[in-house]
């Protein structure tokens, strides 16, 4: 029997795996004085360029399709010099491996059709057909910094993901290695370094190392067996102003957790948690009625769930990608090892509800 979304797959890694060349570049250049910050912030040129050429391989792939991605082109349109920089990035971004760069259809042609495909991503979404989900720089502060971000791109098909993928050009390759919290000045080119995580549904997650050419070979993995909470590692997000840091360590206090957590940006955390990094990842709201955007979480809950895990809210609800560009039916984000999941929302009810009584 075929495997299901094989094509689709190999596409959406592919894609994701040459947008990584250039955000790296970009964040070099920016580090050795050749993109000067005072000019745009790197990381929007970054997220403009990446969005650019995941999308132009999506259109040229499977046209049909409606794609959710985070930027539009208002601001490009308006600022040429801004414009050129993004065009001198996405233009002379290509795969090495030539069989490769031809599967995504080639590269984007000029600045016209490099507009076309970043607008390309202004779909509603809902329920019905399918949806290709991509933020092309999630973790803007860690990839400023030289730190975890990654470039996500899912397929949702009638509002369920089936499709996931995470390319982290700044995680070690070994599993088993320290997640490096500090900033680097320049990212080097390093075969140590650089992940890139994908899942299909049913038919579990991988991760294989990031190259500049064709796919690497890639490797199951598998969430780490947790029985007692207390061995438990935390993973969350390292602002204060994305997810509530004060509840997350109440509720690692009644779970009986010691270690010091993990704390990266991006869905870098979901892959981490997938390949036995770390083994719970809270994202609770720090404001009341706050929707998480599906770009966000969307091919990072479905690795995490192939490995062994699971992912819900704050009250043990399943993501909803069938609601649109948020995750309008849903309030936090839990995810860990399925045998503690229990465990975990039973700490996060808990300290929710004392933080309601305490007004």
């Amino acid at each position: 029997m075929d495997e299901p979304y094989t094509n689709e797959r190999q596409i959406a890694e592919l894609a994701v795996q040459r947008a990584t060349i250039l955000t790296k570049k970009i964040f070099n250049d920016s580090a050795k004085g050749t993109l000067s910050k005072a000019d745009n912030s790197p990381v929007t040129i970054a997220d403009f360029g990446a969005q650019a050429l995941i999308n132009h391989a999506l259109q040229k792939n499977f046209p049909q399709d409606e794609i959710v991605a985070e930027e539009d082109t208002d601001t490009l349109r308006e600022k040429a010099h801004l414009r050129n920089l993004v065009w001198d990035s996405v233009g002379d971004t290509r795969l090495e491996d030539q069989a490769a760069e031809e599967l995504l259809g080639g590269p984007v042609g000029d600045q016209d059709q490099m507009l076309q495909a970043i607008a390309a991503g202004g779909s509603a979404g809902g329920p019905k057909g399918r949806l290709w989900v991509l933020d092309p720089v999630d973790g803007t502060k860690g990839f400023l910094r030289g730190g975890q971000y990654a470039v996500c791109l899912a397929l949702i098909v009638d509002g369920e993901v089936q499709i996931g993928v995470l390319g982290c050009p700044n995680l070690p390759v070994d599993d088993t290695a320290p997640i490096p919290s500090t900033s680097a000045s320049i990212v080097p080119e390093d075969d140590d370094v650089g992940v890139l995580f994908s899942a299909t549904i049913g038919r579990g997650a991988t991760s294989r190392a990031l190259s500049r050419g064709s796919l690497t070979a890639p490797k199951g993995i598998q969430m780490k067996p947790v029985q007692d909470t207390a061995e438990a590692t935390l993973c969350e997000g390292v602002e204060a102003g994305h997810s509530a840091l004060d509840d997350h360590r109440a509720i690692a206090k009644r779970l009986g957790i010691t270690k010091e957590s993990v704390r990266i940006d991006s869905q870098a955390k979901y892959g981490s948690i997938a390949r036995g990094a770390g083994d719970i990842y809270l994202r609770l709201p720090v404001k009341k009625g706050y929707q998480e955007k599906i770009w966000d979480h969307a091919a990072g809950d479905l690795i995490a769930r192939e490995a062994g895990g699971s992912v819900t809210d704050a009250q043990g609800k399943r993501l909803d990608f069938s609601r649109g560009r948020t995750l309008a039916d849903n309030s936090g984000v839990v995810a860990s090892a399925r045998e503690i999941h229990r465990h975990v929302l039973e700490a996060v009810s808990a300290v929710l509800d004392e933080k309601t009584k305490a007004g």
